[in-house]
């Protein structure tokens, strides 16, 4: 065995660890989708106060509501709080059984052994997890008794906002003063309001507490309909363009595999399903790329070279961590390309079939066909997913900061990160030199859904291995019939616009 073998062998080991860490520490990690619903649901509350006879508009924004809402707006609201809320319940169960865990001093043969470093630093990330999680605990308590009071239940928003406990029982007992229709009121009410609620729970308390006090609620209830039909446009963006979207793209599913039974080779499906890459490297050379060019690269050397600079990623400010995040993308990128290219530099010049790349309007709407095709695809996987996972798995952390981004700078920032850097890079590694590489073991087929599995899975977070992997194969299936990056990198960046597009409307 080589000394080069060796080291490839212990490098693998590490990633490995570092890739099966990383999934298990995202288990517990809440999901963004369940975040996503919660916005989407505020939304939904503004636009249940829209009247359209209140404001001049060329589009029947009225018809267009009654579409978008459920009977009782309130009612469904009410019910998705709770659930998240019981989610969040589930959720500190475990992360308190983790901290009891690893709290417990372990006791052999009466030796104390001390709790290492690593136990130290999971302990804190632990406390900190479950303080977060008991502020929105108490966050989506008192929207649940909002919710209870404008629906007319009184005694039950009582005694919701009476498990309201440590920094948000002011909230709580001011909320409690209002519905009480209190004749005498602390005179800071308004101002905890503000600073404590938003949304439709701010302006509903607003309401309120002008109502007890006697004054005029018409610019309040004016201020409210400027926003709430905005909020019946965002629904539509994000909901009925999405909808026509999926719709076109199970349409052109059942197109294709119709051509497909009827046509059989000469269909769009078949396209190039015999033909194969000539791999003149063999299983080391593929090995080699994916380990040390992509896991560790990402997963070792940055994170090391970060350390050791002394950097702080978690103290810049939104712009600033956009930044970082788009300079530490390239810098993996620029490490992992490099790598490819000192490993398969001994078999140049390559077959012109590897890493084909020509722009023209034909391998366009092979990408954008493929990306109304992945719509509804990936919406079913992810449903069924979130039924398994309970709104935990983990989710991609640019997501996160895309959703509070409202600094056009920012958002900017993130979209050269996902939707420009990310599919070049992630398409290079894994469709133009993954996917192909595998064909000299498997069939085209195998090779698909072994890239996107490891695709995947690259993403370190369990709950969307199942998603991104649906995902992957599309993109994987696109590439290998139009043979052309350009393809999957247009389905790839569409695909991450779009998310991104979502989180703006949504955070905004």
């Amino acid at each position: 065995m080589t000394i080069k073998r060796v080291i490839l062998i212990f490098i693998t080991i590490g990633a490995i660890i570092k890739v099966f860490l990383s999934l298990a520490d995202s288990f517990n990690q809440p999901q963004i989708q369940g975040r996503l619903e919660l916005y989407q649901t505020n939304l939904v509350l503004h636009a249940a106060e829209f009247n359209p006879t209140n404001l001049d508009s060329n589009i029947d924004l009225g018809t267009i509501k009654q579409a978008l809402l459920s009977n009782d707006p309130y009612l469904t609201a009410q019910k998705q709080y709770e659930q998240a809320s019981n989610d969040l319940e589930s959720s500190q169960a475990k992360l308190k059984e983790q901290l009891d865990q690893l709290s417990l001093i372990a006791l052999k043969s009466d030796q104390i052994n001390l709790p290492t470093t690593r136990d130290i630093i999971r302990q804190n990330q632990l406390k900190t997890s479950l303080k977060e999680a008991d502020k929105l605990t108490n966050e989506y308590q008192i929207k649940i008794g909002i919710l209870q009071a404008v629906r007319g239940q009184k005694k039950e928003a009582m005694a919701t906002w009476g498990n309201v406990y440590n920094s948000s029982e002011e909230t709580a007992g001011a909320l409690r003063q209002l519905w009480k229709d209190s004749i005498i009121l602390e005179p800071n009410l308004e101002t905890i309001i503000n600073d404590n609620l938003d949304g439709w729970f701010r302006y509903q308390a607003l309401v309120k507490l002008d109502q007890i006090q006697g004054k005029n609620i018409t610019e309040l209830e004016n201020q409210e309909q400027i926003i709430a039909s905005q909020a019946v446009t965002k629904l539509i963006m994000i909901g009925i363009i999405p909808l026509f979207g999926g719709i076109t793209g199970v349409s052109l599913l059942i197109f294709l595999l119709a051509q497909l039974l009827l046509k059989k080779e000469e269909s769009l499906l078949a396209k190039n399903n015999s033909l194969t890459w000539e791999t003149p490297w063999n299983g080391e050379i593929i090995w080699q790329v994916l380990i040390i060019g992509f896991f560790f690269v990402g997963q070792f050397i940055l994170p090391l070279l970060f350390g050791i600079s002394g950097f702080n990623p978690s103290s810049l400010t939104l712009r600033y961590k956009a930044f970082y995040v788009l300079v530490s993308y390239l810098l993996m990128a620029a490490g992992g390309i490099f790598v490819l290219y000192i490993s398969i530099k001994e078999f140049f010049p390559l077959p012109k079939t590897w890493f084909k790349f020509s722009i023209s309007i034909k391998d366009f709407f092979w990408g954008f066909g493929g990306y109304l095709v992945a719509l509804p695809l990936v919406v079913l996987v992810s449903l069924i997913n979130q039924q398994f996972w309970q709104g935990q798995g983990g989710s991609n952390p640019i997501l996160s900061l895309a959703l509070q981004s409202q600094d056009k700078v920012a958002l900017g920032i993130f979209f050269l990160t996902a939707s420009v850097a990310a599919p070049i890079f992630e398409e290079l590694i894994f469709r133009g030199f993954l996917l192909p590489s595998l064909t000299r073991y498997l069939p085209v087929w195998g090779s698909i859904l072994i890239s996107s599995f490891i695709f995947a899975i690259a993403h370190l977070s369990v709950s969307e291995v199942l998603p991104l992997m649906t995902l992957g194969i599309v993109l994987g299936f696109v590439y290998s019939r139009s043979r052309n990056l350009f393809s999957s990198m247009i389905l790839h960046s569409f695909w991450n616009s779009g998310t991104l597009l979502s989180l703006f409307i949504l955070g905004s």
